[in-house]
């Protein structure tokens, strides 16, 4: 990373803190494991949301490695009812592991769902949530992250689960052809994925999520 890219994550990490979240800086997706490890104990129940990011570090190969409860969504065979049961079954785990779409430098963490299971799992149920991310996601504020994900992360992850969206064809948003457009503003398509925004700010409970800054481009 450059150096102006070091003293960002710095500033983001301890604005984390002041956030009431706990926040780590990895220099290597190699780390991530032994720090994701750190933070489990054996025998947890553990899951995670769709994301690019766990399966670049080797999160979701810990996890399966027989010391915890895995409740694996991406599990061959399973029927949706069978997915949606692990989604239910989330808010309960003892710890849930995802990426983020963002992350501003004033330590909010900024996520755009479509099921909805992720960010609902993020905000309440299960004891720690665990989220890793690159430090390409990090961004100045609020708005940028609003602009990463309608520019950004929603057209390559339409792409990536070959939805039928105006930003899978196009490559951003449609709302941004919209003067003044604003936050929920988006397509029609059946299979958006941008349906719910959730921003996590300061934390009641403390040290509950747990942030892991990576120093590499990682995920969408």
């Amino acid at each position: 990373m450059s150096e102006i890219s070091t003293e960002t994550v710095k500033k983001t990490v301890e604005a984390l803190k002041r956030n009431n979240m706990e926040a780590f800086f990895c220099q290597s997706a190699e780390e991530v494991p032994t720090l994701v490890k750190n933070l489990m104990k054996k025998g947890d129940t553990v899951t995670h949301g769709g994301s690019v990011t766990l399966e670049q570090t080797g999160v979701t190969k810990l996890l399966a490695n027989g010391e915890y409860n895995y409740l694996d969504r991406n599990a061959p065979g399973l029927t949706r009812e069978q997915i949606e049961e692990i989604y239910r079954k989330s808010f309960t785990a003892d710890v849930y592991l995802t990426s983020a779409n963002a992350v501003t430098e004033s330590g909010e963490l900024y996520n755009v769902d479509g099921n909805s299971n992720r960010v609902a799992a993020i905000l309440y149920g299960p004891k720690s949530v665990i989220v890793v991310v690159g430090y390409n996601k990090i961004v100045k504020n609020i708005n940028d992250a609003v602009a990463r994900v309608k520019r950004c992360a929603a057209p390559q992850n339409t792409v990536r689960l070959n939805c039928d969206t105006y930003c899978a064809k196009t490559g951003k948003c449609v709302s941004l052809e919209k003067e003044g457009s604003m936050l929920p503003d988006g397509c029609r398509s059946e299979q958006r994925i941008c349906c719910n925004y959730v921003v996590s700010a300061m934390q009641r409970q403390k040290n509950r999520i747990k942030v892991i800054i990576v120093g590499e481009e990682l995920g969408y």
